[in-house]
């Protein structure tokens, strides 16, 4: 049964993300900052008959983080799916932006990313093709010319870069990637953005499902396409 690891998993993309895994049959290690307040993931869990597996990780905290790699001890890792997210401050115009919100945007956005992957980066070699799939933004591509969201923005571009880093330290080792995962109808997208989160999770699965060693370091659309930096 292959296994996937999914941070962010107790609502929008990350809990349709571990919702459409389990009904795959495959084993969710769901991750999020406070399963205790996660109502919807824990129901979900206990009708899943033990695919989905919930623990407690804040991406912004390594001690979190290292903590909940160690109840899984030498699980495989077959998928882990960076996602985590939060928006960065309400505010975040050129005139008025909250640094104290920019600098956890980059934590838990770039940094946190970063260190999931390092700690559980063991488990992920002792699978057979392991993949690693960061969910990120548009709005972290230069391409994307757009003025205002400096904290959430940047904190994008600089995950890309990251990512960009890691596909190319673990090449023929673990096969990494980006998706931007579409304006999705969640808290942080609203209610008017283009599609659902079933739509973006099942787009981001099919990805995740063909990409190769020959990908590794791409930045894909939830639909498949190329998304240029």
């Amino acid at each position: 049964m292959p296994a996937v690891l999914i941070t962010g998993a107790s609502r929008g993309i990350g809990l349709e993300l571990t919702r459409q895994y389990a009904e795959n049959c495959d084993a969710v290690f769901a991750f999020c900052r406070n399963p205790d307040a996660a109502g919807a993931l824990n129901e979900m869990a206990r009708r899943s008959g033990r695919r989905i597996s919930v623990g407690a990780m804040d991406v912004s905290d390594e001690r979190s983080i290292k903590a909940a790699a160690s109840t899984l001890g030498d699980q495989p890792i077959d998928i882990l799916i960076n996602n985590a997210g939060i928006r960065g401050g309400e505010d975040q115009s050129l005139a008025d932006v909250n640094t104290a919100d920019w600098i956890e945007a980059f934590k838990v956005m770039t940094i946190g990313p970063f260190r999931v992957v390092q700690a559980f980066l063991d488990n992920l070699k002792r699978a057979m093709n392991p993949k690693i799939m960061t969910i990120t933004s548009q709005m972290g591509a230069s391409t994307w010319l757009m003025g205002d969201s400096y904290s959430y923005g940047s904190a994008k571009a600089a995950v890309n870069r990251v990512m960009i880093a890691m596909a190319i330290d673990l090449k023929d080792q673990v096969i990494v990637n980006l998706i931007h995962p579409g304006w999705v109808q969640t808290d942080m997208g609203g209610p008017n953005a283009d599609i659902t989160p079933k739509a973006s999770a099942a787009g981001i699965r099919k990805v995740i499902a063909s990409v190769t060693a020959a990908d590794s370091g791409k930045f894909f659309k939830w639909n498949g396409e190329i998304h240029p930096w």
